[in-house]
């Protein structure tokens, strides 16, 4: 199973943001990339890539340990840039410290349960929102993003995603993604 961690933003997020793209779609040059669908917009912590299905109960288990010693934490939406002319994303803002150690636990428990995770990067939460097969140029974009702020919520779970890629060919197919477990944060969890 292709797997990933993440923070899922609640739905008066999403529709929040989704206001925000259409103006974006609405700028020059927009047509030219990607963007990806609503239902998939997430906060990856932590990508697994394809797991072996016999590691995935011992993931789940250090997942829901992570999930609880960690205490749910206020963020929400704020600007935006890019990764290079690849990828464009929207920010976050409010106590990413905690969402950094979430990553970091996210990532652990992948280690510990034999994921090989490659290179361990520090972690720069971020929403992609479009990208692009050739080099785009974002700045008109990013410039828009700008004055952006989002309602704030408390991330009160971590969930544990199986991301499904597109198989017929058609053009503008999207990723199918479905949180496949969620275990909620702090000792309450």
């Amino acid at each position: 199973m292709r797997l990933f961690a993440a923070v899922l933003p609640p739905e008066s997020v999403v529709r929040e943001l989704a206001s925000e793209v259409d103006e974006l779609v609405r700028l020059p040059g927009a047509e030219a990339l990607r963007w990806t669908g609503r239902p998939g917009w997430h906060f990856t912590l932590a990508f697994y890539g394809e797991v072996d299905e016999e590691l995935v109960p011992d993931l789940s288990e250090r997942l829901a340990r992570a999930a609880h010693r960690t205490d749910p934490f206020p963020v929400s939406l704020r600007g935006g840039g890019h990764f290079g002319g690849r990828a464009l994303w929207v920010g976050a803002a409010g106590d990413l410290g905690t969402m950094r150690l979430l990553a970091d636990r996210a990532d652990a428990a992948a280690r510990k349960a034999g994921i090989p995770m490659g290179h361990h990067r520090p972690y720069h939460p971020h929403l992609t929102v479009a990208r692009s097969r050739a080099s785009a140029r974002f700045e008109a974009y990013v410039t828009a993003l700008g004055a952006f702020e989002g309602q704030e919520w408390t991330v009160g779970e971590l969930c544990l995603v199986r991301s499904r890629l597109p198989k017929s060919g058609v053009p503008g197919e999207q990723p199918r993604y479905e949180a496949v477990a969620r275990w909620p944060l702090g000792a309450a969890g």
